[in-house]
């Protein structure tokens, strides 16, 4: 019994540090954007996957309404932003 566990004990080990280097800074950094992206208001400086610089005008269910510069409103799908500055 014990010898079948010694053989899975590199494998148990392996998968452990997978986990802590891989899978739980991906959901930390998923659980973040997350937030930030229910947190945008209007005002808000935004940047784009794109790589767009623009200010919120107007947060909805799925998409957001931003302004590039004085003339142009587009509806942006909140998939695309990457990050909000500050």
């Amino acid at each position: 019994m014990q010898q079948g566990l010694m053989q899975f004990l590199p494998l148990i080990l392996l998968f452990a540090i997978f986990y802590f280097l891989i899978i739980r800074p991906q959901q930390k950094a998923q659980k973040e954007h997350k937030q930030m992206l229910e947190s945008l208001q209007k005002g808000d400086k935004i940047v784009t996957s794109g790589g767009l610089i623009a200010e919120v005008l107007k947060p909805e269910e799925d998409f957001i309404k931003i302004k590039l510069n004085d003339d142009t409103v587009v509806k942006i799908v909140k998939d695309y932003i990457v990050k909000k500055l500050d």
